[in-house]
């Protein structure tokens, strides 16, 4: 089993050319599991007003990552909808910059296999780090790769 998954992940490296591209991150962002994860979540934080550092964001992401928020709209309606990091980016910007948001991260669960790792993150959101309470809570799933240099953000879900 364990040849069968090397010979596909070589094969998926020799046919996707430019696969796991170096961008410009702080290593201490991602050298380490631990560092990526704590990084997504204090890049996406901030008071109202305060502008996200996004480059840094987009440093920590593959280049073909999605970020996938699934939910129940008003109707009662359970869906997802794929964005790309940029896409992400231009959809959350005015709310995180307008409302303040404050994203982090209460408990996880990490399993990994070769150069994959799959993190269950439970978190609470904030518009302030002293609000009482949080307006939100829920879990993400991440799926993250480790080129053998560093680690890439391949999905949220």
């Amino acid at each position: 089993m364990k040849t069968a998954i090397l010979a596909i992940s070589l094969m998926l490296l020799a046919i996707c050319p430019g696969f796991g591209q170096a961008k410009d991150a702080d290593p201490a962002d991602v050298g380490s599991l631990d560092a990526i994860m704590k990084a997504v979540y204090a890049v996406i934080s901030g008071d109202a007003g305060q502008a996200r550092n996004w480059d840094r964001m987009r440093s920590l992401f593959h280049k073909d990552a999605r970020l996938i928020p699934a939910g129940q709209n008003k109707a009662g309606v359970v869906g997802a909808r794929a964005f790309t990091v940029e896409e992400y980016i231009e959809r959350s910007k005015p709310f995180m910059e307008k409302e303040g948001f404050f994203e982090s991260e209460l408990a996880r669960r990490v399993e990994t296999y070769g150069h994959i790792a799959h993190v269950f993150s439970t978190y609470e959101s904030r518009h302030s780090p002293k609000d009482p309470k949080p307006f939100m809570r829920g879990i993400n799933s991440f799926q993250l790769l480790n080129d053998g240099k560093r680690w890439w953000v391949v999905t949220i879900y």
